[in-house]
């Protein structure tokens, strides 16, 4: 077995660190000040970026990084609070749609100035330019990786 340096440990265990904290800072700004968690506010950005505001349930759960089941009870919860609607796809009844109702659009607009200002005080703000395009650099790579070993 090929055991990690000192170096080697010390950078992953910062990369631990950064990926346990980070989401969930995110996760507590957004509940403490719009009442959405960190995932529903992911599933609304989505679908307001999506033509017509809309998105098939397994395609948001791809984007989302959520499996069907998950997303189907997140999307149930979001319905009962008027952010999303649920309908069958017009073209191919086999599949439903997402769709993001207005009180969902307002929502999500609201809460994003707050999101914002958070990531850029934990992220943005403290990485020079040049670091921030390293570090978007360097996930997309890791990101490469793990995409390539999930589909093997």
């Amino acid at each position: 077995m090929d055991w990690l340096s000192a170096d080697q440990v010390e950078s992953w265990l910062s990369v631990v660190r950064l990926i346990t904290w980070l989401p969930w800072s995110i996760d507590q700004q957004l509940q403490r000040d719009s009442n959405l968690a960190m995932v529903e506010y992911q599933v609304l950005a989505k679908l307001s970026e999506s033509p017509g505001r809309t998105m098939r349930m397994s395609s948001l759960a791809v984007v989302t990084n959520a499996s069907l089941s998950r997303l189907s009870h997140l999307v149930k919860r979001l319905e009962s609070r008027g952010l999303i609607d649920r309908k069958p796809d017009p073209t191919d009844g086999r599949f439903t749609n997402a769709i993001l109702t207005d009180k969902g659009f307002q929502t999500l607009a609201d809460a994003a100035p707050g999101h914002v200002a958070h990531v850029r005080s934990l992220v943005i703000d403290v990485l020079s330019p040049e670091q921030l395009r390293r570090l978007g650099r360097d996930a997309d790579r890791i990101m490469s990786h793990i995409d390539t070993a999930v589909a093997s």
